[in-house]
């Protein structure tokens, strides 16, 4: 029984990561849910909608001043570029996410 709420924990988990941070490539380039913002990530620069809440977080302002000094506070795409690597960027968003679960 134990097994069974830990299995259904683990994806509830799982499906609020893909609802709280879901790729938007698809739709309309300027479009991103209210309470979220843009973001860029990695060389092929894919866009995520990130909830405005992880600007709290220690971890996500160190990657924002990162991205300041790496591209400037004057980003023309309409979000904001990050420099990190995809995979990285997921797990710090994960670990936010379960975070403020």
């Amino acid at each position: 029984m134990g097994i069974k709420s830990k299995m259904m924990i683990q994806g509830k988990t799982i499906l609020q990561r893909s609802f709280s941070l879901r790729r938007v490539a698809n739709e309309e380039e300027g479009s991103v849910s209210k309470g979220h913002f843009a973001v860029y990530v990695g060389e092929n620069e894919k866009r995520f909608s990130v909830p405005i809440t992880y600007l709290k977080h220690p971890s996500f302002q160190s990657l924002l001043k990162e991205a300041e000094e790496e591209f400037g506070l004057d980003q023309p795409r309409g979000g904001l570029r990050v420099p990190c690597k995809e995979e990285a960027f997921l797990r710090l968003t994960s670990q936010l996410n379960c975070s403020f679960c």
